[in-house]
């Protein structure tokens, strides 16, 4: 159900790029911040990406990317950050302590920890503090889902109940149990109260618009985690749930489409975009 994606993930990014092309270096299509740091942790970092021109008042997508908790950082998804930026929104990518070196729930923490200073700092970056979304692919869809739905993550962080606008997660885990594969065990075994580890646990009327895409081809976390949490949203009376299936991408696809030379492959970052709401 869930698995170690990151070498999949590079292949199909690399897979659609031409030879020498340089499209995923840092910083190609926006300016910016790097290695920002918001907790005293190496790892508790991020990089802010701008759209070339500046400007006040932008809706921020803070992204999450996966690994299966134990792996990735936010340079491989500088691509993320730049198409986002290419599209009007300050786009912010941050890493987080993984497995095996913490467990659950620290990597979610650090995500709140993150949105603490997205909060406190991103007017300086042009970013309106008042119009934050969240974003995530696989694991760290699981954790934006966390952050959006447990509202005790963001409590514990100083941060106001209503802070999320709306949520992205493409191909996340969020109904998983029982916990019987190496990496759940390794990042969730822990915890004394298994269901508690489980975005589907905590849908409610109140929550955000939220966007739910996955693979149709998608083996390492199957489309029904997606289509569960959706149709559990829809019976807690949630207003706004959004779900698309992209038929032929796996689970690395709904990634890799984000990147602009790969659109192509699916309309993931238009249909992510029209559902955040342009930039004015």
């Amino acid at each position: 159900m869930i698995a170690n994606s990151r070498r999949a993930f590079v292949a199909a990014v690399a897979a659609g790029l031409s030879s020498g092309c340089a499209v995923l270096r840092p910083g190609l299509f926006a300016a910016g911040a790097r290695d920002v740091a918001y907790g005293p942790h190496p790892r508790q970092t991020m990089d802010i990406y701008v759209p070339r021109g500046g400007g006040a008042d932008r809706p921020v997508v803070f992204f999450i990317y996966g690994g299966s908790w134990a792996n990735g950082d936010k340079e491989s998804y500088a691509f993320v950050g730049d198409a986002l930026a290419a599209r009007g929104f300050v786009a912010v990518i941050a890493d987080y302590r993984l497995v095996p070196d913490v467990r659950f729930p620290v990597f979610v923490e650090d995500g709140a920890s993150a949105l603490r200073f997205v909060y406190d700092n991103v007017v300086r970056f042009g970013g309106n503090p008042r119009r934050i979304h969240l974003m995530g692919h696989s694991a760290g869809a699981y954790n934006a889902m966390m952050l959006t739905l447990d509202e005790r993550y963001l409590a514990r962080a100083g941060l106001p109940a209503d802070l999320v606008r709306s949520t992205v997660g493409l191909s996340g885990p969020y109904d998983f149990l029982p916990l019987d594969i190496p990496v759940t065990k390794a990042a969730f075994g822990n915890a004394p109260d298994p269901r508690q580890t489980q975005p589907i646990r905590f849908v409610r009327e109140d929550a955000p618009p939220i966007f739910l895409g996955t693979g149709g081809d998608d083996c390492t976390v199957l489309p029904r985690n997606s289509e569960r949490l959706a149709a559990a949203l829809r019976r807690a009376g949630a207003h706004s749930v959004e779900l698309r299936i992209y038929p032929g991408l796996g689970h690395a696809g709904t990634a890799a489409s984000l990147a602009r030379i790969m659109s192509w492959r699916a309309s993931v970052l238009d249909d992510v975009v029209a559902f955040l709401g342009a930039p004015a």
